[in-house]
């Protein structure tokens, strides 16, 4: 069954801010945006549904669909002491033909 046909939940403000961390402005989802497409870093235990309502919520657009996914922490070096970085989870949130989101301005 499609995460589509769930049932909605509402959220609060600040459950929707705690979910869309900040946005991701790097030269492959500039491009992105060209195409309607938005990506925000969430935290890894959010879902797509929360997703959705967050940024409809937010920012009062019409979402069509949410992408998600994990880039694993890569192991690096420091001073010959061995370390890890961080899990990252990416939301790619398609939007609807004419809508529209301004990552530059802030909330």
């Amino acid at each position: 069954m499609s995460w589509k046909y769930h049932k909605k939940t509402r959220l609060s403000r600040e459950r929707m801010y705690d979910i869309l961390s900040s946005p991701l402005i790097t030269e492959k989802a500039t491009l992105a945006s060209e195409h309607n497409q938005v990506t925000f870093r969430v935290p890894l235990s959010v879902t797509k549904p929360e997703i959705k309502l967050a940024v409809e919520g937010l920012f009062g657009v019409e979402v069509l669909s949410v992408n998600t996914l994990v880039q694993k922490g890569k192991t690096k070096r420091f001073r010959g002491i061995a370390g890890r970085q961080k899990d990252i989870k990416k939301a790619v949130i398609r939007l609807a033909d004419g809508q529209s989101i301004d990552v530059t301005t802030g909330l």
